[in-house]
């Protein structure tokens, strides 16, 4: 009896290994705002060293997808064109999410041991707000799903209202209220911040490339009251 022969395997289109690649970036992206959550909540310098052997990663592949979008963009349909496009775009922001969240894990070691509970708890917030818009935009961007983008969206807002409450107790301190490493905590407040912005510009490149509008446009149809979306839900079910 002869040993069964495996199946030749098709090599992965150029389009869709670069799509592939892109969504692993926003992976590594997520797991670096993870270990960066974790890492502030308690002390581990281990998690926060490992922030640098991400930001390398998401150097690589920025590096590698620029080069593949580059050769292989004028091969392919218009439709994919605009995705790799998309790519590139998620690339650049995923690269600088890499270093902010770099810097912001070699400031919580510069302030090692002089870090507030309530500076602690905060900052390990926004960085689990941030790690969820990675993770949502890891799944818009894959599944193509707007509904995911506009979350990340909406979530923006609660890391700014969270670094205003740093903000305002460490530089205009109402109450007058002796605080360790201001600096670093100021440095790491900006970091996550700036973070979550481009997490931002990441969901509203999805909103654009999977739509074909613009961000604004898209959430005005998902700014529609609940009674308005639920009678629009019923007049497409008819027309089906």
């Amino acid at each position: 009896m002869g040993t069964a022969r495996a199946e030749s395997i098709p090599p992965e289109p150029a389009h869709q290994h670069i799509v592939r690649r892109t969504a692993e970036a926003c992976r590594v992206a997520k797991e670096a705002a993870s270990a960066a959550a974790e890492g502030i909540a308690t002390g581990s310098t281990s998690l926060l060293n490992s922030l640098r052997q991400r930001e390398r990663e998401l150097d690589a592949l920025d590096m590698e997808i620029d080069s593949a979008v580059t050769s292989v963009i004028t091969e392919v349909e218009p439709t994919q064109a605009r995705e790799l496009l998309a790519c590139m775009k998620f690339m650049i922001s995923l690269e600088r999410i890499g270093d902010l969240l770099l810097s912001f894990a070699n400031s919580a070691q510069a302030a090692a041991g002089r870090i507030d509970s309530d500076d602690t708890r905060d900052l390990t917030r926004m960085a689990t707000i941030l790690e969820k818009m990675l993770a949502d935009v890891g799944v818009a961007f894959s599944n193509h799903e707007v509904g995911k983008a506009i979350d990340v969206l909406r979530a923006d807002s609660e890391v700014d209202r969270l670094r205003n409450l740093i903000f305002l107790r460490h530089i205009e301190n109402p109450e007058n209220i002796s605080h360790q490493a201001s600096l670093q905590i100021i440095f790491m407040t900006q970091s996550l911040e700036r973070a979550g912005d481009h997490a931002k510009n990441l969901a509203e490149e999805v909103c654009h490339f999977v739509s074909g509008h613009t961000v604004r446009h898209v959430l005005k149809t998902y700014d529609k009251p609940i009674e308005q979306m639920f009678i629009d839900y019923l007049r497409r079910r008819e027309q089906q």
